[in-house]
Order: structure tokens, then sequence, then C-alpha cells
């Protein structure tokens, strides 16, 4: 029987998050492939399944001074370096930057993969010339980011790799409990028949989620769909978003749930999916809001869901005419979903000030909600989308990746 060779999948930490799933989902892919260990920094706040991986926790979790980032740096590169001896890893690939630095670092022997699994990540520059320098291979998660790492740093040795999307599990586990619908005024007026819109997101609490637009987005929304409301599901205290809801008199409309182990019921209630991000790099929330049949609205934010949203075709149309990457100048009706201009990174939670990129989305929304057929179009076209990110096909590509390195 031939030697499975030693991978090492290295992530900072399990809490909620896009790659921290998907360095889960790898481990359990490709554990008939490869003798799979997963390391992280810290134990602190796991979100996921680990149950049967293998996990190694090297206990130095983040620091706020920087003294304290500089010696945890030094002692996540040691430790690092003498696991990967002790377990004769063969391969190691990293999630995120501060993961990406320790794998290179503390490189031996071994192969070592870099994940570039944001844009936020490639506006590093001297990061991301280190990982070239230090890798065999820096992997994406996006076309667009491996576009821009060969022509802003000349990356020859990079792929990219979509994310997996798991659909028969998502749409199990979306039957698997109820979700109450915390709008007894929304239930009522579907009971009655009236014409309602339930818009959900997901993620966590941060800036580069560009949660403002989306609340300022709704609150126009409702002008034109009364009986609309929103729910939004992640990790964080939302307290700037809340008072933003408060002062937009739309408090009881909106619903922050926080992170849920299991939002597939309640995403499964909603009519439709909005991302209003600034940043991602591929987003797995949106897939899998897809894989539930549910239609899209997303801004064209670097990167990720003008991938997703657009026909190869269009893709390079766009590209072709717009080779910087820059967002698509007006609302544009792609043939898997909507997207609308890239929005605002500045936050502005002040509920005085409407902009036209605000407007612009609230009217994306409503061009479908108002539109039964394009709502029906757009919720088949999802679905149809979301069967092109099987894990059978990540686990084909990845394997064959991982191989053509270390052979």
């Amino acid at each position: 029987m031939e030697h499975k060779k030693n991978l090492l999948l290295m992530v900072p930490m399990l809490h909620q998050g896009g790659f921290e799933r998907v360095c889960v989902q790898t481990a359990r892919l490709l554990a008939e492939d490869f003798s799979v260990t997963v390391l992280i920094f810290t134990d602190k706040d796991i979100h996921y399944d680990v149950r049967g991986i293998e996990i190694v926790n090297i206990d130095v979790p983040s620091v706020k001074s920087r003294l304290g980032k500089v010696c945890n740096l030094i002692k996540r590169i040691r430790r690092v370096r003498r696991i990967k001896k002790e377990r004769k890893i063969d391969l190691s690939y990293s999630f995120g930057s501060s993961a990406n630095y320790v794998n290179v670092l503390s490189r031996g022997r071994e192969k070592v993969l870099t994940g570039i699994r944001c844009q936020t990540d490639v506006e590093n520059r001297k990061e991301v010339s280190l990982f070239v320098k230090k890798s065999d291979l820096v992997l994406s998660c996006s076309r667009e980011i491996l576009r821009e790492l060969r022509r802003d740093f000349a990356c020859e040795k990079s792929a990219y790799l979509y994310n997996p999307l798991d659909v028969p599990a998502i749409q199990e586990k979306s039957k698997e409990e109820s979700f109450c619908l915390p709008f007894p005024d929304l239930k009522q007026a579907r009971d009655a028949g009236e014409e309602t819109a339930l818009l959900v997101s997901m993620g966590r609490d941060d800036t580069i989620k560009g949660f403002w637009h989306l609340i300022k987005a709704f609150y126009l929304v409702r002008k034109r769909i009364p009986h609309a409301a929103l729910l939004i599901l992640g990790a964080g205290s939302f307290d700037r978003a809340r008072e933003l809801t408060r002062q937009l008199g739309i408090e009881e409309q909106v619903f922050f749930a926080g992170a849920m182990k299991n939002p597939f019921p309640a995403i499964a209630q909603a009519d439709l999916y909005v991302l209003s991000s600034n940043h991602e790099g591929f987003p797995n929330a949106l897939l899998e809001a897809m894989a539930l049949g549910k239609p899209i609205v997303a801004s064209d934010c670097k990167t990720g869901p003008r991938e997703i949203l657009l026909s190869e075709e269009e893709y390079e149309e766009l590209i072709g005419k717009q080779p910087d990457g820059s967002t698509v100048r007006e609302i544009k009706e792609g043939s898997y979903g909507i997207l609308v201009p890239d929005m605002s990174a500045q936050d502005d939670y002040d509920g005085t000030r409407l902009t036209g990129e605000d407007e612009e989305l609230a009217e994306a929304i409503c061009r479908i909600f108002l539109d039964r057929e394009k709502m029906a179009f757009y919720a088949d076209k999802a679905g149809e989308r979301a069967q092109s990110y099987l894990p059978c096909k990540y686990r084909r590509d990845l394997v064959r990746i991982l191989n053509g390195i270390v052979s």
C-alpha cells in the first residue's frame, strides 16, 4: 500500500469565518488522499465540528501590543517548525495572512503553499511579496485575486481554486430544525396574502461587510414594500447597526440573530439574499444561500461576487472592457444574480445621510421583489449555479495541485 503524504493545514483559529470553514472541509475531503493534521494557534471559540480530525493546538493566541505580536510570531514559528519536523510533514498549506507568515518562516524540507483568501490580503504588498518569494505555490480562492498576483507581483507560481459547496448537506441542514421568524407582522401579512419581503444577509460585525449600506437600502425598500423585514446573521454586537435602525425607525423590522451553528433554516425562510460587502475573498455565505435557491443581489466588491453571478462570457466581456478589475458602473443583471456597483468602504452609521449607493442597492432589491418572473428566474439560476462548486470537484482539483507540487 502506497504511503500517504503528510499534509499540514494551518489556520489561526476555528471560530466562525469563511476560510476556517474551508480549512475544516478540506481536512475532511482529503482524508483519503493524505494523512491530514490541522494546526491552530488557539482553540478559543471553536465553531465548527472537528470530530475525527487530527487537531494540534500550539496555544499561542493573538495579543494586541506590538511587542507581544513580535514575541508571538517567534513562538509560533518555533513551535510550528518543531511540529513539522516531528510529524515529517511533506506539504504545509496555510489559510490567511497570519498563518501564511508562520508557514513560510517555519519552512523546513516540506513544500509550502500559502493561501490568499481575501482582497484585503492582496493590498498588503510587503506581505504578499514575502509569500510569493517563500512559497512553492500561492493558492487563491478567486480568479480576480489570481489576476492581481500575476499582474502586480509577477507571481507565476500561483493558481486559484473555488471553495467547495456541499449543496445536499446544506439543503438537509435547512430542514433539521425550525426557525421561528421574529417578525409577527410579516407572518400575519404573509398569511393574509399581502406583498411581503424577507431579506437575509450573513456575516460578522465588521466594516468590510458594509451593513450600514444594507440597513439604509432596506429603509428605502420599505417605502415601496411596507411589509418587508431584514434578518442579519453573524457574530458580533452590531451596536452601531442597531442604533442606525433606531435612527431610521425600523428597529422592529430588523433582527440581529447572532452567530448560529446552523443558520440554514433561517436562510431557507428568506425571499432574497443580499451581500453588501466592500471586500470578500470568495463569499461562502452567498453560495450557501444559492444552494437553498435564494435570488441574489450583491455588491461588485473585490473579489468573488462577479465570478459567481456572471456567466463565463459575461465575466470575460467585463474584464475586456475594464481590465483593471474595477467595479461595474451600473446595476448589472447577470446570468445568476444581480450585481450593483461596489459601495464605499468608509463606514457611515448616520441615519440622516443616504447616498446614491444606498439608493442603487435598494433599487436592485426592489427590481427583483416587484417582478415575480424575475424572482422565480433568479431562484432557479441560483440553485443551478450552486452545482458548479461541489466538493468532489474541489477535492479532485486540490489533490492534483498538491500532488503536482510534492512529486
